[in-house]
């Protein structure tokens, strides 16, 4: 078996745990913590990983560079978060109801050719919902 564990860096690591939370109908695996958290979904399986800008540990000895300044470089360059959904219509409704930038309201994708939005997330990343297959 093998598992994706993407991590972003977040601003505020608690704000975008409750957003991804509420998007995805999932819950988190470090509750109220400032530096790092996963949003898993109801089986355990992580979906992302959320990580604040710059060091992290004790003495901030735990440095990865592409986590490290917003400022560095463009905050979602290269970067398209996507993620498939079971749920679609009431992911649809849970993205309206947090007052995100929408990008893109539902539309049939030209590569899956089914439904799909993207979103906004608090840090500005793009956020693509696709509906899952049948």
């Amino acid at each position: 078996m093998k598992r994706t564990w993407p991590i972003i860096a977040v601003a505020d690591v608690p704000k975008s745990t409750t957003w991804y939370n509420r998007l995805l109908n999932a819950r988190n695996t470090h509750a109220g913590a400032p530096v790092f958290d996963q949003i898993v979904d109801e089986d355990g399986t992580v979906l992302l990983c959320l990580h604040r800008w710059g060091p992290s540990g004790p003495q901030g000895d735990h440095q990865w560079p592409s986590l490290s300044n917003p400022q560095q470089n463009h905050i979602g360059n290269g970067l398209l978060l996507w993620f498939v959904v079971e749920d679609f219509d009431s992911a649809w409704e849970r993205a309206q109801a947090l007052g995100s930038v929408i990008e893109e309201a539902p539309n049939t994708d030209n590569g899956t050719l089914m439904r799909a939005f993207v979103v906004r997330d608090p840090d500005q990343y793009y956020v693509a919902v696709n509906e899952a297959r049948g």
